[in-house]
């Protein structure tokens, strides 16, 4: 497992604290969750974009394919 470190301001690590407490979770999970999220999230746009790029350089793509 890969690890990383962020910094939070007072405000931010209060919030995370309150929500963490509020959902029997830990700050730990809370942002891991919200990491998993995100990144689902990034996954979809870019397989929309590389969509998007396919159809529309699909002509040029069937020529290099041959």
């Amino acid at each position: 497992m890969n690890e990383i470190t962020i910094g939070l301001h007072g405000a931010e690590w209060a919030e995370l604290g309150d929500l963490a407490d509020a959902t029997g979770r830990t700050p730990e999970d809370v942002v891991l969750q919200a990491v998993r999220a995100h990144l689902r999230a990034e996954r979809e746009v870019v397989a929309e974009a590389a969509g998007r790029l396919a159809d529309r350089h699909a002509p040029l793509l069937r020529r290099l394919g041959e």
